[in-house]
């Protein structure tokens, strides 16, 4: 009897074994993610085309002999304020592909969606290698810039409704992993164009960036489409389908196919291709005549979508605003200050940036279904709180100091700078994808992550193109100030406003932000009560 008790206890305390990571769709979560190699890439050269413009600004002997747009001032006779604007510009023009991407999306599919966005960034890349001079350049900008916004929209969207919710966290987080491989394979194209005649360099590295949009574009054909997608447009058989093959258990894409067909508002027992067209029909025109996504979004949200909206925007905001595009934009005029002066030692330093970045994103990657959303948000957004007012502290200090007796005060200032970004890259930078692709009820949730996309854009052109004026008004050193104090604001907010999410379904999710999202869709305005609709409906159609 005790034996028996005993084993009974320790069955009861025994950790659940978390299930393999299922290799199918690990597979799709891949070549989605591989879509934010464009945008990686398509901004690497303004990095270090907006350092060298802060160099020239600032009267300093320090350039950056990698990037782009070094050869093109040279060989198109372009100004200094051009390149500036050249450099930021890009996430502007990404807002519109974003929200054209939440539009096509819900249209065409998450995966035709990716092969549009591969397909703009190609004719991008082309226009962009191919430019005569600055005027077409800057329309081959405007159209990379649109396949970027689509790219930085759908692949964390298609990853979250394919993953399982066991590794929903660590799938969705791939897109900033191949971000910033991106960022490195765009300094290897310098280093292997930069020695080339300077009217071919920068075309170079322009032109090889029209390759991979042609591999993946084709290899996203292979991928199945999203799920929950297939489900809103009727097709139950292939949405089970895809479950089965990307689900941990059959079980599970049982239960999975149910919650999707119950927000969208298909009776459980309906199984009947023309029963199911028919239901889907009904919800389609009902949501025309309540003027659909939009006016439940942005004009007469219910509580919950308010409060998701609050908590995804805010979150896109607080990624952007705490000036992360800023430090690894113009990391060579912080070495500078630091005292790292020559140019050998500039260009490595900023690598180093890069690199730190790179390696602590796997981190957070590995952590997001085990510790959880809300852990690597709070830490990663006081780290970076602390780590900013320790960057400004360090340069203020060395503007009060005559050059050469401030090293320790360098060192200071580099590491600072060194563990922001490591801050960043293991919790805020990919998590904040995560979470916003995961919060949102499914029929507003292309809509909604593309307003969040553009809000990202909007704050990251912002910071990065105002950032020399605001060094030159408030110092350097007031600037990171400010991103401080914006770090810290925004700890704040993600400590009240933010619910944790791992564990839970992407239809469970909606329920941490209100009540009446227990039993349908809570993007859903338009209630009629919270069983009978789905039954109503089908009558009627019948």
């Amino acid at each position: 009897m005790s034996t028996s008790g005993t084993d009974a206890v320790a069955v009861a305390v025994a950790p659940a074994k978390r299930p393999p990571i299922n290799k199918y769709a690990c597979a799709c979560a891949l070549l989605a993610s591989m879509n934010s190699v464009l945008l990686g890439y398509g901004r690497f050269g303004c990095a270090h085309c907006s350092s060298l413009v802060g160099h020239r600004y600032d009267r300093a002997d320090i350039s950056v002999m990698s990037g782009a747009q070094l050869f093109m001032k040279e060989d198109l006779k372009i100004t200094d304020t051009q390149i500036e604007i050249l450099a930021g510009v890009i996430n502007i023009y990404s807002l519109f592909g974003s929200l054209a991407a939440g539009l096509t999306s819900d249209w065409l599919g998450r995966r035709y969606t990716m092969v549009l966005a591969a397909a703009i960034f190609f004719t991008g890349a082309l226009l962009m290698g191919l430019a005569p001079d600055y005027g077409l350049l800057m329309v081959g900008r405007f159209v990379a810039g649109i396949g970027v916004g689509f790219a930085l929209m759908i692949a964390p969207v298609y990853t979250a409704e394919v993953a399982p919710t066991s590794a929903r966290g660590f799938l969705t987080s791939f897109p900033e992993v191949f971000n910033n491989f991106g960022i490195l394979l765009g300094y290897v194209s310098n280093f292997a164009f930069a020695r080339l005649p300077v009217h071919l360099s920068w075309r170079a590295m322009f032109l090889v960036g029209a390759v991979p949009p042609v591999f993946l574009g084709v290899a996203v054909l292979a991928m199945p489409e999203s799920p929950r997608w297939l489900v809103m447009r009727g097709r139950i058989d292939d949405a089970r389908r895809v479950l089965q093959k990307t689900s941990d258990s059959p079980a599970e894409a049982e239960e999975r196919l149910l919650d999707i067909k119950k927000v969208v508002g298909i009776p459980e027992g309906v199984s009947n291709a023309d029963d199911v067209a028919a239901i889907v029909r009904a919800n389609n025109k009902q949501g025309s005549r309540h003027d659909g996504v939009w006016k439940e979004l942005l004009i007469n949200p219910s509580r919950p979508v308010r409060r998701m909206l609050m908590a995804g925007l805010g979150l896109m905001f607080i990624q952007q605003a705490t000036g992360v595009d800023c430090v690894v934009m113009y990391s060579p005029r912080v070495f500078e200050r630091a005292g790292i002066k020559s140019k050998t030692n500039s260009l490595g330093a900023s690598m180093a940036v890069g690199a730190c970045k790179t390696f602590f994103i796997p981190i957070s990657t590995l952590l997001l279904d085990r510790i959880g959303r809300r852990p690597l948000l709070l830490a990663s957004g006081g780290g970076m709180a602390i780590f900013l007012f320790t960057l400004a502290t360090s340069l203020h200090m060395m503007d009060r100091r005559p050059e050469g007796e401030a090293t320790a005060l360098g060192a200071v200032s580099i590491a600072a700078m060194l563990s922001f970004v490591a801050s960043f890259a293991s919790g805020l930078g990919p998590v904040a994808w995560v979470y916003c692709s995961e919060i949102y009820p499914l029929r507003l949730r292309a809509q909604a992550a593309a307003i969040g996309t553009g809000l990202n854009r909007i704050m990251s052109g912002a910071t990065t193109m105002s950032f020399l004026s605001l060094s030159n008004t408030i110092t350097i050193a007031g600037s990171f100030y400010l991103y401080a104090c914006i770090a810290a604001a925004g700890w704040v907010f993600m400590y009240f406003f933010l619910p944790e999410t791992m564990g839970k379904s992407l239809e469970d999710t909606v329920k941490l932000f209100g009540k009446d999202a227990d039993d349908e869709d809570v993007g859903d305005s338009r209630r009629h009560g919270p069983s009978q609709k789905p039954s109503t409906e089908l009558s009627a159609q019948q």
